[in-house]
């Protein structure tokens, strides 16, 4: 089906558009009124090299200061909602509940309030890596008493926010976090490599527990009261055997198991606990290493049932395909025989791993409907980096396909998707590659010390899709 099959779909009437950020990405005021010390906060002052600019997040896009402004920009696009997560350090500063930084609640609650006075629906994320330095100096999410802590943070939140907050969502991208602990070619934030430990299936286990803990405080505690939804965001490559060999298939259902499996199974699968085929290459390893115990065992019975089930929905960041076969483990998959590759003739946007593949999220949608019986899916993540240019159609032309996908998966395909955000609302810090990277719809001008934002060519595009419920065909596109 080509775009002109397409010209007569709608996104269903109560499907939500909106537009997403993170707390450290566009923040800024790093020590400001009481906020403490944050992983991102230690590794950019004390390693600059390891980020391509040189740069931080310490002022960044100044939204600590200028967060009208960022209401003000997604109210003019037309946003249902607006994503972003909490500083933990900003309202704990040492991340445990013995000291709440007033300063860093109110600021929470003027911005949630400045959403909902212009009728925008805030859809908060609870943690998104910028865990406060504090805590990783016990060990960070390889401690198991993080997911406690993390109990606790997630309660004050529901207790401070709850009556005006109706999306949560626990954990941005928890595979990510736990990647951050063992591989230098990721590089997130502690910036350490504790691969031969086993440090990122430790947090694994951590991550979901914490999870499942916030969650059932939720339902237990304030559901009733609240009646919010609460989730978790997961990320994912699609994977798209690399021939049509059974071998390949094999491999490209193996690596969506391990990579997005390993958290989706434990929560949305009737089953529960780990992917079967994740604990056979753990038993594997184990033998083959002669470890007493594998990396990642099972999570036994009574975790199992506790995190089986604890999501009102599936949070989704998608991006891009890779291709997948037998062969040497790829760093991405480190225990598993597979090896992905990307097609360099597929344009692509500045990030060397983003490739526009729009056909893999709708096979992805499907995936997770096929896998685990239609859950709800909130795309919580979903764009286009370039160097900022204003006149994006870069990012036009990658934004009207995925979002084309979304819409046949969900119109033609019965999957039960309830939301599409778009990565970003504005330029901002982009980890590792700082502010060489512009996923932004909106430009920040970061030589301005007031961060003059300026809207992109792009925004005239997402205002018609959000108005008409429409893809718009590349003759009836209004781009100024």
């Amino acid at each position: 089906m080509d775009s002109s099959d397409t010209k007569d779909l709608r996104f269903p009437e109560n499907f939500l558009f909106g537009v997403a950020t993170a707390s450290y990405q566009i923040e800024g005021g790093w020590d400001a009124d009481g906020k403490g010390e944050n992983i991102w906060d230690r590794c950019t002052h004390e390693h600059p090299e390891f980020i391509a600019d040189r740069s931080n997040g310490d002022i960044a896009c100044d939204s600590y200061n200028q967060y009208k402004e960022d209401v003000r920009l997604a109210k003019d696009l037309g946003s249902h909602f607006y994503r972003f997560s909490i500083s933990w350090a900003r309202v704990l500063p040492y991340g445990t509940i013995d000291k709440i930084n007033e300063a860093g609640i109110q600021y929470y609650s003027n911005l949630i309030n400045e959403l909902l006075a212009n009728n925008i629906e805030p859809v908060v994320t609870i943690f998104h890596w910028d865990l406060p330095q504090k805590l990783q100096e016990l060990g960070g999410w390889t401690n198991p008493n993080l997911a406690y802590f993390f109990q606790d943070y997630a309660e004050l939140l529901f207790e401070k926010f709850g009556d005006r907050v109706k999306w949560w969502i626990t954990l941005n991208e928890p595979g990510h976090i736990a990647r951050s602990y063992t591989t230098k070619d990721l590089l997130l934030a502690p910036c350490l490599d504790l691969r031969h430990l086993g440090a990122d299936y430790m947090a694994v286990q951590t991550l979901l527990k914490a999870h499942a803990m916030a969650y059932h405080v939720y339902r237990k505690q304030f559901w009733k009261l609240q009646r919010g939804k609460i989730g978790i965001t997961l990320h994912t490559f699609w994977y798209e055997p690399l021939t049509n060999s059974k071998e390949d298939a094999e491999s490209a259902e193996s690596a969506i198991q391990y990579d997005l499996g390993i958290f989706s199974h434990p929560i949305f699968s009737e089953q529960g606990d780990f992917p079967p085929i994740v604990l056979k290459i753990m038993e594997d390893h184990r033998k083959s290493s002669k470890l007493s115990l594998p990396f990642l065992p099972s999570l036994g019975e009574e975790w199992i049932q506790k995190i089986k089930g604890t999501a009102d929905f599936l949070g989704l960041n998608h991006y891009t395909t890779r291709w997948a076969q037998p062969g040497n483990p790829d760093w991405w998959l480190p225990d598993l025989n597979v090896t992905l590759s990307i097609d360099e003739k597929i344009p692509g946007a500045k990030s060397v791993w983003l490739k526009t593949v729009p056909w893999g999220l709708r096979k992805l949608l499907n995936w997770i409907k096929n896998s685990y019986k239609n859950p709800p899916v909130f795309i919580s993540e979903n764009g286009f980096s370039d160097s900022g240019e204003l006149h994006d159609v870069g990012r036009i032309d990658y934004m009207k396909k995925y979002m084309r996908e979304v819409l046949k998966a969900t119109v033609l395909d019965d999957c039960q998707v309830l939301a599409y955000a778009v990565w970003s609302l504005i330029d901002n810090f982009e980890w590792l590659q700082g502010y060489t990277e512009k996923f932004g719809l909106y430009h920040v001008d970061f030589n301005d010390p007031k961060r003059t934002r300026r809207a992109k060519t792009s925004v005239n595009v997402i205002k018609q899709i959000i108005t008409s419920r429409q893809i718009p065909q590349d003759k009836d596109l209004i781009e100024n």
